[in-house]
């Protein structure tokens, strides 16, 4: 063990049961992979298994629903013990039976139902549900007001789930939740609890009797010594209806504030909670549910320090939490007593191994982008990782290795080339790499420049670390040509050679204070006090957030589409809102519906809806897109059918299609 590192693996308990180090799964409901009777599947069982065997104390599932007739929700979205219970209980035993012999624990999380945070579609009609009459999330429509019977039944509910949990082997249960503006949560906040039952009342105390019921409920039917963890909400965030606030905006909290929270967690406790899995955020504030890489690692640290001061449970916390110097750090401060883990466990599954023999230069990072996790499961697919295509996925693009050793080559060492080269090494093949700059990377280590977006540097020191381990011969400051690709007589050829930056047909682009937006990322350039930047994608919002965070520039976004970020791959929501509002925090001017239509010298002209108008800046920025280059796949693709075009050189996307791209291709050949 790494003695720097000993704190995270000494165990601790959860009521009962003690768990074999500090590291927890936080659950996690994309990957939840659930069938038509909603049930887990294979997939999920080996989606654990995986995990636990990676070294991590405890697993708690993603959300299992207790109800699904009061609140009537869409098929195979999560597992639901209480439907079918004799055909649930056959897979559920399958996880703890995967589980249980690595030495980790599994408690299983249980949901009350989404209430106003219902997306629509998810619950039959549109029927959504809440503690008192109020607008859903999403769209103007009004929700229903529980009756008291209703949520009595939910109550029993919680316990019969429980119940099928404990019989299944699970070690214990966690409630969903005190969380994100789920129906639970909202029972506890005044802005949506206006109920005059038992359930209601002006004091959050009488507001939190939902949670207390539920919990006596659960150790009714399971015992007193059946652990039970709350997901508990410090702070909502919620500046008004729909929109969160920032980590330093002031702002008058409209939801549960921390003072509400600090009273209520000793009650809980004394009700029976075991521990609190602790964050904040709610749906009206999503970015902090689910933080994206624009927070700082441990966001939550500030208020997980102020629950422990009142509670003597365990206060477990999850949030960018990926750090082991700050894990270890935040425990020898009474910060936290479990540090947990959600999208780093998808990026990498043998994370908390790796921890453990200090080999933290293996540990594929997670880019906090959220792109294969919630993005690729809300756009229809299965939820996975963006730097990881195997999660979630594992029975069926299973890596093996070769009994054909190739010679394979690849042009390009970006995210697409370098996944490739990776996964055709791991399985055996000779890989061979050309890359014309002076380090593999590529937009990697654009990107990584700032301060918020340091991980994707991060990546490309793990690629770099894999080229070393799987012996890829790389060759740097080499322009792969036709001649000396064929020259190593490959069996397979890959082409990664990426995109080039479009140059907008405006006048007076050939002045020396006119810059790429690369350059000015990699400090090529600098630029002066304002600076204007031609795009309004993710490049250009990223490069004025930088300026003005960072560097504490000025900088004006011109877009010629009605909004920013409509161009180039949808963002997930909670990265879209949260990095919008950093830019109308920070005061970035955004000029939409724009062009510009001449520079000349520092002087701008813009025409916004048929108006014309100047800006005086000290330099222009391009940030309008990027364009694929494949000349050298032209030039080859007669040579031979295993000749093959990845990555942006394909198609210009984002960094999850490039590694995905490169890794089918490899596992394949």
């Amino acid at each position: 063990m790494a003695t720097n590192y000993q704190e995270l693996f000494e165990p601790f308990k959860i009521g009962s049961v003690e768990i074999k180090n500090k590291y927890f799964m936080a659950p996690m409901g994309t990957l939840s992979n659930v069938d038509e009777q909603n049930a887990y599947t294979p997939d999920a069982v080996e989606y654990f298994a995986r995990r636990a065997r990676g070294g991590v104390g405890l697993i708690i599932t993603g959300a299992n629903w207790v109800d699904n007739e009061i609140e009537q929700h869409e098929n195979a979205m999560f597992p639901y013990p209480n439907g079918n219970p004799n055909y649930y209980e056959k897979m559920a035993v399958e996880i703890t039976d995967k589980i249980h012999p690595f030495g980790t624990k599994i408690f299983m999380q249980l949901t009350a139902g989404l209430g106003r945070s219902a997306v629509p579609g998810a619950v039959e009609n549109n029927a959504f549900i809440a503690p008192s009459k109020t607008v859903n999330r999403w769209i103007d429509k009004d929700c229903r007001e529980l009756t008291t019977d209703e949520v009595d039944q939910i109550v029993v509910d919680f316990g019969k789930a429980a119940a099928i949990a404990k019989k299944t082997g699970f070690d214990g249960v966690e409630i969903h939740a005190m969380h994100e503006g789920y129906l639970l949560d909202c029972f506890t906040m005044k802005l949506f609890n206006q109920r005059t039952d038992k359930y209601g009342g002006a004091t959050i105390e009488e507001r939190i009797a939902f949670p207390v019921a539920v919990v006596k409920e659960i150790k009714k039917v399971c015992g007193e010594d059946f652990p039970v963890i709350l997901r508990f909400s410090i702070k909502s965030y919620i500046k008004q209806l729909r929109q969160g606030g920032l980590p330093d905006e002031n702002f008058e909290e409209l939801g549960r504030d921390i003072e509400e929270s600090l009273k209520a967690a000793p009650l809980l406790e004394a009700a029976g909670y075991d521990a609190f899995d602790a964050d904040a955020g709610s749906y009206d504030s999503w970015y902090w549910a689910h933080p994206p890489m624009y927070f700082n690692k441990g966001m939550y640290l500030p208020l997980t320090e102020q629950l422990k001061k009142v509670v003597s449970v365990p206060v477990m916390v999850a949030g960018r939490m990926d750090d082991p110097d700050l894990a270890v750090d935040a425990l020898k401060n009474g910060k936290l007593d479990a540090v947990g883990l959600a999208r780093p466990l998808l990026t990498d599954e043998n994370y908390v191994n790796k921890v453990f023999v200090n080999n933290l230069a293996d540990i594929r990072p997670c880019l906090g982008c959220h792109d294969g996790c919630f993005g690729r499961a809300s756009s229809g697919g299965r939820g996975s990782c963006a730097v990881n295509p195997e999660c979630g996925r594992e029975p069926f693009v299973m890596l093996e290795k070769t009994t054909e050793p190739k010679k394979v080559v690849i042009v390009g060492g970006g995210p697409a080339g370098l996944e490739a080269a990776r996964v055709a090494a791991l399985r055996g093949h000779k890989v061979v790499l050309f890359e014309s700059t002076e380090k593999v990377g590529g937009n990697l280590n654009i990107g990584g420049q700032p301060s918020f977006k340091h991980d994707d540097l991060d990546l490309a020191a793990w690629y770099r670390h894999q080229m070393n381990k799987y012996q890829v011969t790389i060759q740097l400051n080499t322009k792969a040509t036709k001649q000396n690709v064929l020259a190593e007589k490959p069996d397979v050829i890959l082409t990664a050679e990426g995109s080039k930056p479009v140059l907008p047909p405006i006048n007076g682009l050939d002045q020396e204070n006119i810059f790429l937006a690369e350059d000015v990322l990699t400090g090529k350039k600098k630029v002066g006090e304002h600076t204007l930047i031609i795009g309004g994608g993710l490049v250009g919002c990223e490069l004025a957030l930088h300026l003005v965070k960072d560097q504490g520039k000025q900088a004006t976004i011109v877009e010629a589409l009605p909004g920013l970020l409509m161009s180039g791959p949808s963002l997930p929501p909670m990265n879209y809102w949260m990095l919008t509002d950093l830019l109308n925090f920070h005061k970035v001017q955004q000029l939409v519906s724009s062009k510009v239509m001449k520079i000349t010298g520092h002087t701008v002209l813009i025409e916004q809806k048929d108006e014309k108008k100047e800006l005086q800046v000290d330099n222009v920025v391009l940030a309008v897109g990027y364009r694929s280059v494949s000349s050298l796949f032209e030039e080859l693709k007669s040579e031979s059918p295993y000749v093959y075009n990845i990555g942006d050189s394909k198609k210009v996307r984002n960094i999850r299609a490039a590694i995905w791209d490169g890794f089918e291709v490899a596992r394949n050949i």
